[in-house]
């Protein structure tokens, strides 16, 4: 094999590398949720319990006047039940908001949020896992719709 090719498959190696263990979890990756699959419905019940209701409540409810910023000029946790905005976002951009925080998640630029960001204490399994145990809390209508959502964020990513 010629140096050039050897040069070309350590930089493809390095490439694939930094894709799979950087910093970011790649926008490509797919972290499709799964509200059927009841292995990961009984692991995101876990994971709610133990890391999301004791802001956004046992019956997903949020807290009070989730919409008015509080005094530290932060808004409080929005409910993830079907009078919240949770099912208007994409998987993906949940999986983003969930694990690198609302800012970065949703690329919005200085936005204060008391959401923490859940990477380095939830695995990618178990991001997806509790968003995909509060999907499948969702009335079926509710569930359709965020389905077409996904479907649209899937369209828009394909087009050039």
């Amino acid at each position: 094999m010629s140096r050039m090719m050897l040069a070309w498959l350590g930089l493809a190696a390095a490439g694939l590398a930094w894709m799979r263990f950087g910093e970011h979890t790649p926008r490509h990756v797919s972290h499709a949720l799964r509200p059927s699959d009841v292995r990961m419905l009984e692991l995101g019940q876990q994971v709610y319990r133990a890391h999301c209701e004791a802001c956004h409540g046992a019956q997903l409810q949020g807290q009070p006047d989730w919409r008015a910023r509080g005094p530290d000029g932060l808004l409080p946790a929005p409910p993830h039940d079907a009078s919240g905005h949770t099912w208007h976002h994409d998987d993906e951009t949940l999986f983003h908001i969930t694990k690198f925080g609302v800012a970065k998640g949703a690329n919005i630029k200085d936005y204060a949020s008391a959401m923490p960001a859940f990477e380095g204490a939830l695995s990618d399994e178990e991001i997806v896992a509790v968003l995909s145990w509060i999907k499948a809390q969702w009335p079926a209508g509710v569930r359709a719709r965020h389905d077409q959502v996904n479907q649209h964020a899937r369209s828009a990513a394909r087009e050039p």
